[in-house]
């Protein structure tokens, strides 16, 4: 019994009511001007094919059958125009059948109109309406509750009814499908990357403080505590930048990303990291500006890896950076003398990183040790981002 109740205790159901009675109101008008019943589902026709249409019945729809998924991505009801015959063709017969749910719903109003007949016929007047016929009798007030069940019926079967002849017809197409799996797709690999930012961000700034706490506390110097404590603090300052940025795109589904740091702005890292101790011999040959934006900003990440991998596994020691631009190609090397856990090929997830960014780009990242150093190497190419594209709409993006 309580399955049966709980329906007609839900606003949907109602809202969904309301769907089936616009369009009588609609066609009650045209039968103040004739009785050819037959003219609103003639006259569907050309309205259907109107591309806009589908959109505006998908949007009533989704409001009205469906509220709980509205301006959901995956919603059973698509709120988008017809790009295709075959679409406008589906919201043709859309109509249709909205327009027969209607014919019932109009029938259904009667039903509450022969229960107040027959309340009234218990007064000794005589029933009209579907009850037309019955004898007035004190008795067919117990009567009157009994037409408004098939009402009850009539509203939670025919909204059902609607429900599923809108996600029939107006459900998305294959593109429609395609576009929302597309928006997922890329906001999950934008997460994923604003993920891998964070911990090299956060990682940086907890390694660079790491170190510069403990050479102020054994160097016993005022001058070189002060400056360990400014690089502490702008290093802390960067990566509270950086997870504000995060935590805000978060925050606000369709936020557009603000700018993120490129290989302009490598000089921070490399400064960052002498004043961590590191001696920093930095070479850079060729305009980064011509480096595509994509690349740059991976660059940095893969630069600021690796100097964090240097400083938390071999201290401040001496650093080589090169930075080159050839040939069609970004080439970026890290090393530094080999010692202990430095010389480690793939340990920590730091390097797994490095390496799926190269790869992203269509490009190679390379860790080894060789005479005496450990050495990341890192090549890009530049036009990296067109094949990254490629490789997405080929993995079903």
């Amino acid at each position: 019994m309580h399955r049966i109740l709980t329906p007609l205790t839900s606003a949907v159901t109602y809202s969904r009511w309301l769907h089936m009675l616009i369009p009588a109101a609609a066609a009650s008008v045209w039968f103040f001007i004739s009785d050819a019943f037959w003219a609103p589902l003639l006259f569907a026709v050309p309205i259907g094919l109107i591309p806009a249409m589908r959109l505006e019945e998908g949007i009533q729809a989704q409001l009205l059958l469906t509220p709980s998924e509205r301006g959901r991505p995956d919603a059973s009801i698509a709120t988008a125009s017809s790009s295709s015959w075959a679409e406008q063709w589906r919201t043709v017969l859309w109509l249709e059948v909205r327009l027969l749910i209607s014919a019932g719903a109009i029938l259904a109003l009667w039903l509450p109109v022969a229960s107040i007949e027959l309340v009234l016929s218990a007064a000794g007047r005589p029933p009209g309406g579907l009850a037309e016929g019955l004898d007035p009798h004190w008795w067919n007030v117990l009567l009157a509750p009994l037409p408004i069940v098939p009402l009850l019926v009539m509203v939670v079967l025919g909204g059902r009814l609607s429900t599923a002849a809108a996600r029939w017809l107006l459900g998305p197409s294959p593109t429609d499908r395609l576009t929302v799996l597309e928006g997922l797709t890329e906001e999950l690999l934008e997460r994923n990357r604003m993920a891998r930012e964070l911990h090299d961000s956060i990682g940086h700034a907890l390694t660079v403080a790491v170190v510069q706490a403990g050479a102020a506390r054994t160097a016993n110097d005022p001058a070189f505590t002060e400056r360990a404590l400014a690089a502490i603090e702008e290093t802390g300052r960067d990566a509270l930048e950086d997870l504000e940025r995060v935590l805000r795109v978060l925050r606000e589904s369709g936020t557009p990303v603000s700018r993120r740091p490129t290989l302009a702005e490598a000089e921070r890292l490399l400064d960052s990291a002498r004043s961590s101790g590191a001696k920093v011999d930095a070479r850079v040959s060729g305009d980064l500006g011509l480096v595509p934006a994509p690349v740059s900003r991976e660059g940095y990440r893969i630069l600021q890896e690796s100097l964090t991998n240097v400083l938390r596994h071999a201290g401040p020691v001496s650093v080589r950076v090169t930075i080159a631009v050839d040939d069609g190609r970004l080439e970026l090397e890290v090393a530094n003398p080999l010692s202990g856990a430095a010389g480690l090929p793939g340990s920590g997830s730091g390097l797994r990183g490095i390496r799926e960014r190269a790869a992203l780009l269509g490009g190679k990242a390379r860790t080894e040790s060789r005479e005496d150093e450990w050495r990341v190497s890192v090549s890009l190419p530049l036009d990296g981002i067109r094949w990254s594209d490629a490789v997405h709409r080929s993995s079903g993006r």
